[in-house]
């Protein structure tokens, strides 16, 4: 008796941790790479080791890089995790076997859409990419030259912006690949690599993140960029003078969660993923960050127009993943980038 008790007690604690309320479990840790932001990474590490007593280890990247280091370390993986990013990036992890097949109890909170089908990742939160500028830059050499603030982004190929605009490079920056396939999506493939040359000749340069031009626009070293709104929202609160405006048919993310096949801490990844899609730490995901959560029982980010009452492209991300080697290397091409 004392045997089998001992063989099944981990399970019960596993299982009640999520059921019944945290329970703390063993001292041990997960390791996980994330597309998340710092800040949001600092609190969710503090809130997991207080409702789990497991140690969160992070590294910080961008969602493709962070891909591409899941995808190098397949064979000797370094990581328990990987979360955050467009769940497009998981698409050839799954297919390169790097992905644990996992399906959290939790996810039956979630619409199946935002699932992988055969359950190698999971959806969790959407973002809505958004255009931004500097409300001081613009009033001051923009707006005398008699324009009005952008309203989308066919307002940024204006020469009036030349030199004065920066952007994320989509080869390493997931918002920055969302956004030029969703150009394809919405204007066919001739008019986005027209309007792709047209908006490079304004371009300063690209970063490797796709967060990285939101300081470089708030602080005023550059006039304007797309970048995703609920990022973009968090200096608007930090004070700086950034304007926010959300397009007609822009694109959006669903961020996603998956646990690394090889994971040395698998039973601390299912918790961590099963923690993660709870109605609890969906709410602080959005008060963090400003994403909207996709569970329907968490509030809407305060400061931020409903989900409803956004206007999104019909984004096909099936398509969008596979034609990502081939949109890259045009891209490289007409900016080279």
């Amino acid at each position: 008796m004392k045997k089998l008790l001992t063989a099944i007690l981990p399970a019960i604690l596993v299982i009640s941790m999520f059921v019944c309320g945290p329970l703390m479990a063993a001292n041990e840790s997960v390791i996980v790479y994330s597309a998340l932001n710092e800040g949001d990474m600092v609190a969710l590490q503090k809130k997991f080791k207080e409702d789990t007593g497991i140690n969160l280890e992070y590294m910080v990247f961008s969602a493709g890089e962070g891909s591409a280091r899941v995808l190098a370390e397949a064979k000797a993986p370094q990581a328990d995790i990987f979360v955050g990013g467009s769940m497009e990036v998981y698409a050839p992890l799954k297919t390169a076997g790097a992905l644990h097949q996992y399906r959290s109890p939790n996810a039956k909170d979630i619409a199946p859409e935002y699932s992988d089908p055969d359950g190698y990742w999971q959806g969790w939160y959407m973002g809505v990419q958004s255009i931004i500028y500097n409300r001081d830059r613009f009033k001051e050499e923009i707006a005398p030259k008699g324009l009005k603030p952008p309203e989308g982004p066919d307002d940024l190929i204006n020469p009036a912006y030349k030199g004065l605009l920066v952007g994320s490079n989509p080869a390493t920056a997931g918002g920055g690949y969302i956004f030029v396939a969703n150009q394809i999506f919405t204007r066919g493939e001739k008019g986005a690599w027209d309007f792709i040359t047209a908006l490079n000749k304004n371009i300063d340069h690209y970063t490797k993140g796709a967060g990285d031009v939101i300081s470089l626009v708030a602080t005023g070293e550059f006039v304007a960029s797309y970048a995703w709104a609920h990022d973009s929202y968090n200096s608007v609160k930090q004070g700086y003078p950034l304007e926010i405006v959300i397009p007609q048919n822009t694109a959006f993310e669903v961020g996603a969660v998956a646990v690394i096949e090889g994971a040395h801490n698998l039973q601390n990844a299912k918790i961590f993923m099963d923690w993660l899609l709870t109605k609890e730490i969906g709410q602080i995901n959005t008060d963090l960050s400003n994403r909207y959560s996709l569970r329907s029982d968490v509030s809407p980010p305060k400061g931020l127009p409903k989900v409803e009452d956004i206007k999104v492209s019909d984004y096909d991300r099936q398509k969008a993943a596979k034609m990502k080697d081939m949109v890259v290397k045009k891209f490289s091409q007409i900016t080279g980038a």
